[in-house]
């Protein structure tokens, strides 16, 4: 399938500082906190099992998840946190998808528009590049020594997946969004070790951004992530390798 994500550059991006970390705990925990409210067991309420498996291949330790999960009958009772997806360009017309979890609108709003604003980029309307990418489910899991690729896809066919794509040190498992929480059950109960497992927006194709265009582009990811209303960051650009200067 054209446009999947390159391992290492998930490497890298989970490897960066632990300020970083920290705020993808936080955005993770959040999510955990929504999704538990008015049915905390993760038993019974798939879409916590979901966020929790996505928390644990983030190596989030249980003591926030747990946390997380009691906020959801605590802090957040009297907060109204709303799931918005925006939808835009970057930098070079790169198509981009922003998904929020926010308690105030106006701010989020004002917030992304400016972000991109700032850095070459501009908000569009509802279905302005959401037609250029496709929902999936994708779990990563790593390539351990003794676990073949045929082994690999046998267990994923078996447990309804589309895909898998061997990348370095670890298997791409892409999933529809409805089959995505059985194949992610199966899986971790066959004993696989998860690297990454979450629902996420697959671009149709890629684009290459150079010079200041890519720049201004990294400059608007960074800026996006940092943003505690900001969960994810979906586009189509085929960002360069970084360095392994650690």
């Amino acid at each position: 399938m054209s446009g999947h994500s390159k391992w290492h550059n998930i490497q890298a991006k989970k490897g960066k500082a632990d300020a970083a970390r920290g705020r993808l705990f936080t955005k993770i925990g959040k999510e955990i906190a929504v999704a538990a409210k008015g049915n905390p067991n993760p038993s019974t309420n798939s879409k916590l099992a979901d966020v929790v498996a996505k928390a644990k291949a983030a190596n989030m330790p249980n003591d926030n998840i747990e946390r997380a999960i009691k906020r959801a009958a605590g802090d957040l009772e009297g907060k109204d946190f709303k799931e918005l997806t925006y939808e835009g360009y970057g930098a070079g017309g790169a198509a981009v998808i922003i998904t929020t979890l926010t308690d105030n609108i106006n701010r989020t709003a004002g917030d992304v528009r400016s972000i991109m604003s700032k850095c070459g980029g501009a908000l569009g309307t509802t279905g302005s590049v959401s037609y250029m990418f496709e929902d999936r489910g994708l779990i990563v899991v790593e390539a351990k020594p003794g676990l073949s690729e045929d082994e690999v896809t046998e267990l994923a066919i078996e447990a309804g997946a589309d895909d898998v794509i061997p990348v370095e040190d670890a298997f791409e498992i892409y999933t529809s969004v409805a089959a995505f929480s059985e194949a992610r059950s199966y899986l971790e109960k066959k004993g696989l070790t998860f690297l990454q497992a979450e629902l996420t927006m697959i671009p149709q194709s890629k684009i290459t951004l150079e010079g200041e265009k890519l720049e201004s582009f990294l400059k608007m990811l960074d800026k996006l992530e940092e943003n505690d209303d900001v969960q994810n960051v979906y586009h189509n650009v085929d960002l360069p390798e970084e360095d392994d200067e650690d």
